[in-house]
């Protein structure tokens, strides 16, 4: 069991020109707080519509997903910006969402003038809304109003903007209060949990779009969005699907790249792929991806595959495929995984000859890699020569979405939760957090897949996070003790392995990518990651969110990243000096890390070694344990 000394206190979508970025998390200042509260605009027309990116959405009926206005991929892709994801959440403790609420009437109840005022506000803008005159319309972000029946039908215009101007004058009262930066997080999390459950939208009636395909289908949608719902009540926790898994296998269409399982213990399985070229570079490179959510988030669909990626441009490229643990390897905890991993190191070394490797890993595994080199430093182990942090906050006082609830005695619930359990099921991570982006994960799936008997579209990001894992108990008490510890920032407080972690002393190179648009591990977080490794530092910043700025291949028209060698300047600072650059931070990773990679030797015929010989067949076994 790792120790990590005494606990200490701790409770405690930037916009396009990059001089201009905020900050948007649960714990920052007002400014972030009102960026992201609902806002009811006043313009003179403003229609959205649904956004195509010409890509088809693969549907086995057809009518599924013909509906005017039903979820697309550009939907799924925004959907896969708010998910998850790989990070492990505190959860939501009852009294915690109790006391939110309570906070909440508390600051409308101390406060009755701000409350005489919004809603003498409210009720002049409703008589212009009645007379036709307000001006009132929705974020152009919105997608529950972009069908164009809410600007041309009067009756929907103004229920629409009844809605919005109700909406907004709640929240305004909460920004105009006095309450702490915290007190209002909390609240607008409860407000906004009430405001967008009774949007019209969420009803049949109130849903034009739903209206208009019980007239499309001739009545059929309604048997369609029966199915559905029954469906998820029955096999989803009642949660409406984000996805059509059944488009997508692992191992045929996911996970696809060809390789082999070289070793496998009880924790995790080791794949090595297959070169892809006649040279390859002599020092690997090795994965370790996070522990909840499966590992191929790297080797989606084929031409989105990192690995894929890797191993076409000379790259000796190992993955770990972590076993799905049950109530059975409750005991496992960090230092179970970061022996795993020197496992995995050694037959890594074995079968490539080399004395090192490269190391890239991501959100939670990024903190394991992170920690298992703090303690190969404290052994003078030097098996790892540089590393690649994907999106991974290791300061744990900087401020995440993950931070809404944390506090003592939620983190106490949490882990007391999973060890009665004996796990942290990845599915139960989910539905807690959706609840934090209800309109993008869970209301827009209600109005697509329940009232207008849609699927959802089938997206690879998706089908990847719907396959969820667990996390051990006593690991997933590790990972909460050390959030609200922070060990990494200081000295030989976190002991691994017999030995106590300075990271100070971790020299390796370091590639550091994070997402412009992340909320779940915001860039300035991973920022700060530079000043915790000792090594030489390259940041990069892509203009994605949290899982796009992973999955970013060169034939993304839309990718760009930003550069600056200047890492002495603060987040803000750093950004608003930033080069800007087109194209996709893997073809820039793959230039640094040639430099690192040792040099070039002819591709191995066969996989393995003498000592660790290939299995099965990649993605192995363990990808495919429920």
């Amino acid at each position: 069991m790792p120790s990590t000394g005494n606990p200490e206190k701790s409770d405690s979508e930037a916009k396009q020109s990059p001089a201009k970025a905020r900050k948007k998390t649960p714990a920052n200042k007002k400014k972030a707080g009102k960026a992201r509260r609902p806002v009811a605009t006043k313009v003179k027309k403003a229609r959205t519509r649904p956004k195509t990116n010409g890509q088809a959405v693969p549907a086995p009926e057809q009518h599924q997903n013909s509906a005017p206005g039903g979820a697309s991929i550009e939907d799924a892709r925004r959907t896969s910006e708010q998910i998850l994801g790989a990070n492990p959440l505190i959860g939501f403790d009852g009294r915690e969402i109790l006391g939110a609420i309570g906070g909440l009437f508390r600051i409308l109840s101390i406060r009755p003038d701000l409350v005489i005022r919004e809603q003498t506000g409210l009720l002049l803008e409703l008589m212009q809304v009645a007379m036709g005159d307000s001006q009132v319309a929705p974020d152009p972000a919105d997608r529950r109003f972009r069908h164009e029946v809410w600007q041309k039908n009067p009756f929907y215009k103004r229920l629409m903007q009844c809605y919005l101007a109700w909406r907004a004058s709640l929240f305004n009262i909460l920004e105009s209060s006095n309450a702490s930066d915290r007190e209002k997080e909390r609240a607008r999390f409860a407000l906004g949990l009430f405001t967008e459950a009774v949007a019209p939208t969420n009803t049949l009636l109130g849903n034009p779009g739903a209206l208009m395909r019980i007239v499309q289908t001739r009545g059929k949608s309604l048997w369609y969005g029966a199915r559905n719902m029954i469906d998820d009540l029955l096999n989803n926790g009642g949660m409406p699907k984000q996805v059509d898994d059944s488009q997508f296998r692992v191992g045929h269409n996911l996970a696809a790249t060809p390789g082999a399982v070289v070793f496998r213990n009880d924790v995790l399985e080791l794949i090595q792929y297959q070169p892809a070229s006649k040279q390859v570079y002599k020092r690997p490179l090795l994965l370790i991806p996070p522990q909840i959510n499966k590992f191929y988030i790297v080797d989606l669909a084929p031409g989105r595959s990192f690995a894929e990626y890797a191993v076409r441009h000379g790259i000796q490229f190992f993955a770990l495929s972590w076993r799905n643990p049950t109530a059975a390897q409750r005991d496992w905890n960090l230092e179970t995984y970061l022996a795993a991993c020197k496992e995995a190191m050694a037959a890594v070394c074995d079968i490539t000859g080399r004395k090192d490797c490269s190391m890239i890993a991501a959100c939670a595994g990024g903190f394991t890699a992170a920690t298992l080199l703090g303690h190969l430093a404290a052994i003078d182990d030097q098996r790892v020569h540089n590393i690649t942090l994907l999106v991974t906050v290791l300061d744990t006082e900087c401020p995440t979405l993950m931070t809404l609830f944390s506090s003592k005695t939620g983190i106490a619930a949490a882990i007391q939760r999973s060890r009665s359990k004996g796990v942290l099921e990845g599915r139960d991570m989910a539905r807690a957090f959706a609840w934090l982006r209800p309109n993008d994960l869970i209301w827009g799936y209600v109005a697509n897949n329940w009232l207008m008997g849609n699927k959802p579209p089938a997206f690879d990001v998706l089908a990847w996070n719907a396959d969820s894992t667990r996390l051990p108990a006593e690991f997933h008490a590790d990972l909460l003790s050390i959030s609200l510890l922070n060990p990494l920032v200081r000295k030989n407080k976190l002991k691994v392995l017999g030995t106590p972690i300075d990271m100070s002393k971790v020299k390796q190179d370091n590639y550091i990518v994070a997402g412009i648009t992340d909320h779940i591990t915001p860039w300035q977080a991973c920022y700060e990651s530079r000043k915790i490794l000792a090594g030489k530092t390259e940041f990069v910043l892509s203009s994605s969110g949290h899982i796009q700025a992973i999955v970013n291949p060169p034939d993304n028209p839309r990718a760009k990243f930003y550069t600056n060698d200047d890492l002495s300047l603060d987040a803000e600072q750093w950004l608003a000096g930033a080069q800007v650059v087109q194209g996709t931070w893997w073809d820039h990773w793959r230039q640094w890390y040639a430099t690192r990679g040792a040099g070039k030797r002819n591709a191995p015929k066969t996989l393995g070694s003498t000592a660790y010989p290939p299995m099965d067949n990649a993605p192995g076994r363990y990808v495919h344990q429920k």
